[in-house]
Order: structure tokens, then sequence, then C-alpha cells
């Protein structure tokens, strides 16, 4: 996919950080954008800002751990501009605790924020996709918590590795079919999003991101808010992805360190079988 201008472009999580810059990015491109997030107030705050902005959007409240509202997602995009081109799926949160201790509740929110939206995603529009014929482009939201694993973060871990999985998977189909339809992982280090205040989108009586009554779990959300305020901004991250779109890239790194540490941990893999220890939070 060379050029967006004229096309259709829906974005989960698009109401802050990453999925907004991606569409703010896009419009500016002379891209038609669908943001979807699970917040409204967020979500129309945005759409004013890219209205005014000359971009022309729709915004739909979307709970993309819903099945149903992933169709009608895609059903009100079609409906408002016509063929689809362009699929991030982007809407992502978290957790911190041992694996153990964290509930059902909290599993089961996590994978189906982070890998069954996903997969329903792109089941969805790459049919849709695919009918129409014309170039386009699904670009799936992992982590480098897709390329190396860590603690207090089973969940996390889990979810953004088989993304990584199911868009290689993805991609090599593509390949072999000659499909018109390109796609992207997006595997970012600490960024400046919303990942670390994932709580104020958890269903009722889930009792926050972070383990309740665990000092461990505590430490290390502590140590995951410092990384992401430290982070790049959202706006940088959205040029690597609308590059790599272009060059047809399947990988999407954001930082200079990110490609070492693949090495590292291919190494450790090929080498002793065992794992460096990952940077952790003062006990």
């Amino acid at each position: 996919m060379k050029n967006f201008k004229g096309c259709t472009a829906v974005i989960t999580g698009g109401a802050a950080g990453i999925g907004f810059a991606v569409a703010r990015r896009l419009g500016e491109e002379g891209a038609n954008v669908v943001i979807a997030d699970i917040e409204a107030d967020a979500l129309d705050r945005a759409a004013t800002t890219l209205d005014n902005a000359g971009i022309p959007v729709e915004a739909v409240v979307t709970d993309v751990a819903q099945r149903d509202q992933i169709v009608a997602l895609a059903d009100a995009a079609t409906s408002r501009f016509g063929d689809i081109h362009f699929l991030h799926n982007n809407a992502g949160v978290t957790t911190a605790g041992l694996a153990e201790e964290l509930t059902d509740a909290q599993w089961d929110w996590v994978m189906g924020v982070n890998l069954n939206s996903v997969i329903w995603g792109c089941r969805e529009f790459l049919p849709r996709m695919k009918a129409h014929g014309q170039p386009a482009h699904i670009v799936n939201t992992a982590s480098m918590a897709g390329m190396s694993g860590g603690p207090l973060m089973a969940p996390y871990f889990a979810s953004k590795f088989a993304v990584v999985g199911l868009s290689e998977g993805l991609w090599h189909e593509a390949k072999v079919n000659q499909s018109n339809v390109g796609v992207s992982v997006l595997c970012p280090a600490f960024v400046r999003t919303g990942i670390a205040r994932s709580d104020r989108n958890q269903p009722d009586g889930m009792g926050g991101w972070i383990l309740q009554g665990s000092d461990q779990a505590s430490r290390y959300g502590e140590f995951l808010t410092a990384g992401v305020d430290g982070g790049i901004e959202p706006a940088e991250v959205a040029g690597k992805v609308l590059e790599a779109v272009i060059d047809e890239r399947l990988w999407i790194l954001t930082h200079p360190e990110s490609g070492q540490s693949v090495l590292n941990r291919a190494e450790a893999i090929a080498g002793s079988g065992i794992p460096a220890e990952v940077r952790r939070p003062n006990n």
C-alpha cells in the first residue's frame, strides 16, 4: 500500500496514544478515518480534533472484547465511507501480578482485548478488504513484550506473543496467495500512552490493573509507569507505522535498541537456553 489518499482507515484504541497518532497521520495523508474506542468522552474529543483539522472522521464507541461490536464497527465504517483499505488493531490493556495470583477475570480481560479483538478484527475486515481487490493493509499492535518475556505480566506477554504469531501467519498466507492485503505487526517499546492506566477501562469489580495486596506487583506497576512516562511520543510511532506499510515490512520496531534485544533473545535460545535476566524494579 503506497498511497493513503482517499482510502478508508479503521483504528481501534483510536481516542488517544498510538491509535490517535496513527489516525491523525493518516488523515493528514488524505485518508478517511474511523476511530473506535471504549471511552466515549475521549472518543468525542479525538473526533472533534480530527474534524477541526479537516479530516473526514467517524467515531464509533466500541468494546473490542465483544465480537459483535467488531462487526458493528466494520459495518459503520463501510456505511460511512465505503470500502475499507486500512485496519489498525491497536487497542490494548495490561495487568501486573504473579500469573497464578491474577484472577480468571483479569486473564480473560487482557486476552479478550489484546488477542481476541485482533483475531476478530482480522477475520471480519480481511474478507472485506480482499473482496474489493484494491491495495490494503492490516497493522496489529503487539509490543516488545511479544518479542521477549518477563515477570509479573504473564497475560500481557502471552497475548502479545500470540499477536506476533498471528501476524506472521497472516503475512505468509498473503504472500502465498498473492493477496492485495499486506500485514504488519507493531512492536513498540516504551511509548507515552495510557497503558499504565488500564484500570480506567476495566469491567466493574475487577479491582484495578495491579494485583491488590501485592507489594511486588505494585513496584512493577511503578516501574512500568515510569517507563511509559519516559517513552517516545506516539507521533513518532505513527511515522514508523506508515513507513513500514509503504515498504511492506512485517515487523515494526520503534526503538534503536529493540533489534539488539531480539538478537540477544535468539542467541540465548540457540545457545545456552537460559534467558538473560530482565531489568526489574528494586526489591
